[in-house]
């Protein structure tokens, strides 16, 4: 029986690997990369589709490598939140957040948005059930995300938005899906900045800060593809550098930093991960939230400033 529900749950709303890997164009260290991070993504996500018990699933996780465990944990959240929506009154992802996904808070709340994407939800009446009032945006992130990652053609190139959205909503949903130009493009810089100079003027800003998470949590590059990246960026480059320090916070967080956070923070906003994960810790002080000010957005404001100033310490974040 329970070989037979986990086929079904793959049958219905799995990934199969030919969707997963559609955006690869070819066979370098690069693309690669990026393929692996998806596949890890898919892999923890059909975990919790294969048994979503916990005491089972998370040891499937934990068996991913330290560097690319986060993917897993977002790709569980993605299942988890699927589950969810097809049992009212489940509480899945709340039990996951709370207790062995809380480390990769971050990423749990990206992968509850790509199960929202994937299922055709509205996503803002879900941020309610969510506790943090700034954290909860990053599901319009993963919204955005896999809305740019799997449908390119309507959203990328198209550049439509879902009608639905409120005005901020749709500006964290371009910061997902400039992270996934990032991937469609290979990490290609020329290529990306192409893309984003198609979009509207207006829309840029948050484009451009959806790479900087990308380029400081999946890494893959080196530093002079980073330093493209904050000149293609221009104007908007500390837009890149807040996402790039917004991640620091997030793999230190879960105890996963790797050397490419490291140099994607030194080249975007110049000071080591551990500094720009502080600038992030300052930011959440007495958070504000209101509808006409998001605390999402004051958090990024508060951190563009900061990182505009530099650090007060480099004491090591909480």
């Amino acid at each position: 029986m329970t070989q037979l529900l986990s086929s079904l749950r793959r049958a219905v709303m799995g990934v199969s690997d030919a969707e997963a890997t559609a955006f690869s164009r070819g066979d370098t260290p690069t693309w690669r990369h990026l393929e692996t991070v998806v596949r890890t993504a898919v892999g923890g996500y059909h975990a919790v589709l294969d048994g979503s018990r916990l005491d089972d699933l998370v040891p499937r996780l934990d068996r991913t490598p330290l560097e690319l465990r986060g993917y897993a944990y977002e790709g569980a959240a993605m299942g988890l939140t699927g589950l969810d929506c097809f049992l009212p009154g489940s509480s899945r992802l709340r039990t996951y957040l709370a207790g062995p996904g809380s480390p990769h808070v971050y990423m749990v709340h990206i992968g509850a948005g790509e199960a929202l994407a994937r299922l055709r939800r509205k996503p803002e009446p879900f941020l309610r059930r969510l506790a943090d009032p700034a954290l909860r945006w990053l599901v319009m992130d993963g919204y955005g995300f896999h809305e740019g990652f799997f449908k390119p053609e309507r959203y990328v190139q198209r550049q439509q938005v879902p009608a639905h959205l409120s005005p901020f909503a749709r500006r964290v949903f371009d910061q997902g899906l400039g992270r996934s130009i990032w991937f469609t493009s290979g990490a290609d810089i020329d290529r990306i900045a192409r893309t984003v100079a198609a979009f509207p003027a207006h829309r840029h800003a948050d484009l451009w800060l959806g790479t900087g998470v990308a380029c400081g949590y999946v890494g893959g590059v080196d530093r002079p593809v980073i330093e493209a990246l904050r000149t293609a960026a221009g104007r908007h480059a500390p837009r890149a550098a807040v996402g790039t320090a917004f991640v620091a916070k997030g793999r230190l967080r879960a105890g996963n930093l790797i050397p490419d956070t490291e140099l994607a923070c030194e080249v975007l906003c110049g000071i080591p991960a551990q500094a720009a994960a502080k600038l992030v810790d300052q930011a959440f002080e007495g958070l504000p939230d209101t509808p006409a000010a998001p605390a999402y957005d004051t958090l990024q404001r508060r951190l563009e400033a900061g990182l505009a100033v530099g650090p007060a310490t480099t004491e090591e974040p909480s």
